[in-house]
C-alpha cells in the first residue's frame, strides 16, 4: 500500500540511501515522477501512483516557465533519432581499407579507399558536433533543474517536461554508446583517415578532405573516439563542470536531483505492480539506461561518490535490478558501471558491491 506523511502519497519503499540508512523520499504532489520510455506516450514522465490526489501529465507538456529551455532541448532531441539511425546502420570501409593497405603500390585501391572512407569520416565528425550540443542542453536542464528556490525533488515534480527530457538525452547517450562499442569500424576508419592524410599521398583529395576535418578537429575527434563511452564521458565532464562553475549552488542541489532520479527508476524497475505497466523491452531499457546514466553522473560529481555508505543512491539494489534481466540487454550497462564510474574501486566501496559486479 502506499503511506501517507504529510498529505503526500508516496511508496514506503521509495528509499535512497546506503544499506544503513534508506529514507523515504516524498515528493512535493505526487508519489513519484516516473519514466515509462518510448512507447504510446512518447517516454513520459507521470505519477506512477494511481491513487495519487493530483492529476498527472502523462505527456509532460512543458508549463510557460520551462518552454526556452524546452525549445532548446527538444530540438537537439529531435536530431538525436536521426544521430542513432545513422550510427545503427554504420558498417565502415574495412574491406576497401584492407585491400588498399595489402595492395600499397595499387593507386586505384588507394583511391577507392579513400572515397570510401571520407564520407564516413564527415559522418563521424556530425556526431562528434552532435555531443557538443547536447553538452549545451545538458546545462540548460542542469541549471533549470536545481536553481533556487525549489529543492531538486520538488524541480523534478514542477518541471515534469524538462525531467522528461533528462531522461531522455540519458537514454540517447547510453543508446549510443552501447553502439559504439560495439562497432569498431569507427576507430579503424577514422585511424585508417587520420594516416592517410598524414602521409600526404592522395594531394588532390586530401585537399577536400581537410577542409571538412582539418588537423585541429581531427585531434578533438580522436580524443572522442578514443574513449569507450564518448557520449557519456562528455555528459560526465559537462555534468562536473557545471557543478565546479556554480560554486554558490551547493553540490547536494545536483547531486540530489541526480539520486532522486536513479530512486525512481529502480523503484519502478523491482516493483510489480509498477513494472506491469511497462508495454515493451525498449521501455524497460529507457528505464535501466536512465538509471545508469544518473549513476555514473553522480559518481563523478559527489566527492565520495555513489558506492560509498554515505551514498544517497541504493547501489545494491541497483546493480541487483539490471542483473535480474536478461544479461542480453544489461551486460553494456554493468560495464559502463564496472568501467565508466570513478570510486567504484574506492576502499569505501564494500565488498559486496564489488562482488555484485565481478
Amino acid at each position: 500500500g502506499l503511506a501517507r506523511s504529510g498529505g503526500r502519497l508516496f511508496p514506503p519503499h521509495l528509499r535512497c540511501g546506503s544499506d544503513r540508512t534508506h529514507r523515504a523520499l516524498p515528493p512535493p504532489a505526487c508519489a513519484a515522477t516516473v519514466p515509462t520510455g518510448p512507447c504510446s506516450d512518447q517516454g513520459a514522465w507521470h505519477s506512477p501512483c494511481s491513487h495519487c490526489s493530483c492529476t498527472a501529465h502523462r505527456d509532460a507538456q512543458p508549463t510557460e516557465a520551462e518552454t526556452v529551455v524546452w525549445n532548446q532541448v527538444n530540438a537537439v532531441l529531435e536530431e538525436s533519432q536521426g544521430v542513432l539511425a545513422e550510427l545503427q546502420s554504420y558498417t565502415g570501409a574495412g574491406q576497401e581499407i584492407r585491400e588498399a593497405i595489402q595492395n600499397p603500390g595499387d593507386l586505384r585501391l588507394q583511391e577507392r579507399a579513400w572515397s570510401a572512407v571520407c564520407p564516413l569520416v564527415a559522418k563521424l565528425k556530425r556526431f562528434y558536433e552532435f555531443s557538443l550540443r547536447l553538452e549545451n542542453a545538458l546545462r540548460s536542464l542542469l541549471e533549470a533543474l536545481t536553481c533556487p528556490p525549489y529543492p531538486p525533488t520538488q524541480h523534478l515534480e514542477r518541471e515534469q517536461a524538462l525531467a522528461k527530457q533528462f531522461a531522455e538525452i540519458l537514454h540517447f547517450t547510453l543508446s549510443f554508446d552501447e553502439l559504439k562499442m560495439t562497432n569498431p569500424a569507427i576507430q579503424n576508419d577514422f585511424s585508417y583517415y587520420r594516416r592517410t592524410i598524414s602521409r600526404n599521398r592522395i594531394n588532390n583529395l586530401q585537399l577536400d578532405a581537410e577542409s571538412e576535418v582539418n588537423n585541429e578537429m581531427a585531434n578533438r575527434m580522436s580524443l572522442f573516439y578514443a574513449e569507450a563511452t564518448p557520449m557519456l564521458k562528455t555528459l560526465s565532464n559537462a555534468t562536473t563542470k557545471f557543478v565546479s562553475e556554480n560554486k554558490t549552488l551547493p553540490i547536494e542541489d545536483t547531486t540530489d536531483c541526480l539520486s532522486t532520479m536513479a530512486c525512481v527508476c529502480r523503484v519502478m524497475l523491482e516493483t510489480p505492480e509498477y513494472r506491469s505497466r511497462f508495454t515493451n523491452t525498449e521501455t524497460l531499457l529507457f528505464c535501466m539506461r536512465v538509471m545508469v546514466g544518473v549513476i555514473i553522473l553522480y559518481d563523478h560529481v559527489h566527492p565520495v561518490g555513489a558506492f560509498a555508505k554515505t551514498s544517497k543512491i541504493y547501489m545494491k539494489g541497483c546493480i541487483k535490478v539490471l542483473k535480474d534481466q536478461p544479461s542480453t540487454s544489461t551486460e553494456g550497462l554493468l560495464n559502463a558501471l564496472r568501467y565508466t564510474t570513478r570510486h567504484l574501486n574506492d576502499d569505501t566501496t564494500s565488498k559486496q558491491i564489488r562482488a555484485l559486479l565481478q
